[in-house]
């Protein structure tokens, strides 16, 4: 789906964009609740975590887990096959890539299979039996589907938590006006997004014609790389593009992508996050980053996010 254009895409779209509508979504609302309260209880009786192994990461991956029909109990699996794929290969480095998207491709075929022979109440089961006049995805469509929303489903919401604590915790003044008013919160994870969101580079784009850029003219044909995050800092549409302001407007940041290739997920990320920033903001108000904290983000130029993130909960 990531990779095609209308009409392979628009038919591809049509069959997945039901399970996520605003709609459709709202319905976990209780489910997301629950298990960030879980999270944020089983943290409790410790001074100091790593937020985002104790939270931001173990929220999305249970939430995509449930809503696909993945077990959950597989789950370190698939995320080792993630990190892997989003990972940038160093010079004389082993290239992981091609083994772990094999183990994955080969994880989703036997999936589906068991979803085929005994649908359940999940996501995969739908896409299995979905049917739009007469149309239904192929075996290899349906293992690409499970592949794109099982690797986009967590490791984004994952770093857009883990991004937007940061960012908060580095202005604690607007930690502050957020614990004072959460209603802000929404608009606050639109600023996460813009400021420093998950993902640095839009997948692969080609010119269908020929186009200029400032100084330079890209040919025809060309394979082009949108950086996602250099948008998103544009003075020309931003302000104060290099501040973080949790209470301006920020309708027009590219984060989820634009246009027909805009994310098919955004609804459920921005409820996960509503949710997670909304109750940890009232669980732990006096968060602070911990004073040994030596913050690492992932070597990838697709995905921007921490290796772990030190914090003291009170």
């Amino acid at each position: 789906m990531l990779g095609t254009d209308p009409p392979a895409h628009t038919r591809l779209r049509k069959l997945v964009n039901k399970a996520f509508t605003s709609r459709q979504v709202a319905l976990l609302r209780p489910r997301i609740e629950q298990i960030t309260a879980s999270l944020l209880d089983a943290m409790g009786d410790r001074d100091e975590v790593d937020l985002m192994n104790d939270f931001a990461n173990p929220l999305p991956v249970t939430v995509i887990c449930e809503l696909l029909g993945v077990p959950f109990e597989d789950r370190a699996d698939f995320q080792a096959w993630t990190k892997a794929l989003v990972t940038v290969v160093g010079e004389g480095e082993q290239d992981e890539r091609p083994a772990a998207s094999a183990a994955m491709v080969g994880y989703l075929a036997k999936l589906v299979r068991t979803k085929q022979s005994a649908p359940a109440e999940d996501l995969l089961s739908q896409l299995v039996l979905a049917d739009e006049e007469g149309d239904r995805l192929t075996d290899q469509e349906l293992v690409s589907m499970a592949f794109l929303l099982l690797v986009a489903g967590h490791e984004t919401t994952v770093n857009l938590i883990g991004n937007g604590v940061l960012a908060l915790l580095r202005n604690p003044e607007q930690w502050q006006a957020l614990r004072a008013d959460p209603t802000g919160v929404p608009a606050a994870i639109e600023e996460f997004l813009r400021f420093d969101g998950p993902v640095d580079m839009a997948t692969a784009r080609y010119t269908a014609e020929p186009v200029t850029l400032g100084d330079t003219e890209i040919p025809a044909g060309e394979i082009v790389y949108v950086a996602l995050s250099a948008a998103n800092r544009d003075p020309a549409r931003f302000a104060a593009p290099d501040t973080l302001a949790t209470d301006t407007p920020t309708a027009g940041h590219l984060a989820f992508g634009h246009g027909i290739h805009f994310c098919v997920g955004a609804p459920l990320a921005r409820v996960e996050a509503e949710i997670a920033f909304t109750a940890l903001l009232h669980r732990y108000p006096d968060l602070t980053l911990a004073p040994t904290a030596d913050l690492r983000w992932q070597t990838s130029t697709l995905i921007r996010g921490l290796l772990e993130l030190p914090v003291r909960l009170r």
